[in-house]
């Protein structure tokens, strides 16, 4: 997640976004990252990426997004200066437990913010894509998702009937999601920061717990 520096406004028009996007789809392709959800408000950005093999891509492949993003608008509107809230923030996420909660909550936040009434109403995220609306060629397919059903259609009617549901009744779990991004701690339970840390040999503070997601099974 990246927020507009001052909570300014980052894209203003459509041309804005539609550049913001075109780089997505060149950097991960340079980079060998995996995009598979997003989102793009006025003023800040969602993400979740796999940087693959190298974790340094995803300092990388944000690092040239964003600057291309603040060098195209300074252009755009004769200015200088800084576009983004000083360096982006990130939380690593247990595919198993959390992986389409984290989709979930990125893909609605123009509905929290009041934009749409609907999710597929908003043009700019990547659920469009995820229940058949529109085609993303360039966007990865997640095992959680494949996990959803036998056939694109199964899959597609499943995620939305997840997110219809997850809209209709907000869940306890997205504060979880917003503290692990905003500490640039772990999302997923106990079991999954015990593996990060006998991984990377350190503690990893602020421990949340979380429990497994009872809407898909």
């Amino acid at each position: 997640m990246q927020r507009g520096h001052n909570k300014q406004v980052v894209f203003a028009t459509e041309a804005d976004y539609r550049y913001y996007i075109d780089n997505i789809r060149e950097w991960k392709e340079n980079l060998k990252c995996k995009v598979y959800a997003y989102c793009l408000m006025t003023n800040h950005i969602h993400l979740i990426i796999d940087p693959g093999d190298n974790v340094e891509n995803l300092a990388l492949f944000m690092k040239r997004i964003s600057g291309r993003q603040t060098r195209y608008v300074n252009r755009m509107e004769n200015r200088r200066g800084t576009l983004w809230e000083g360096r982006y923030k990130s939380s690593p996420i247990d595919k198993d437990e959390y992986f389409l909660k984290c989709c979930c909550y990125i893909e609605l936040n123009p509905v929290r913010a009041g934009i749409v009434k609907k999710p597929e109403e908003y043009r700019w995220s990547s659920y469009r894509n995820q229940i058949g609306v529109e085609k993303i060629s360039w966007l990865d397919i997640a095992s959680s998702y494949v996990g959803l059903g036998k056939t694109d259609k199964e899959r597609e009617k499943r995620y939305k009937d997840f997110v219809c549901e997850a809209n209709a009744n907000p869940s306890t779990k997205w504060d979880i999601i917003r503290q692990a991004v905003q500490r640039g701690q772990l999302t997923g339970r106990n079991r999954f920061i015990d593996e990060i840390e006998k991984k990377i040999g350190r503690r990893v503070e602020f421990r949340k717990q979380g429990r497994p997601n009872k809407g898909i099974k």
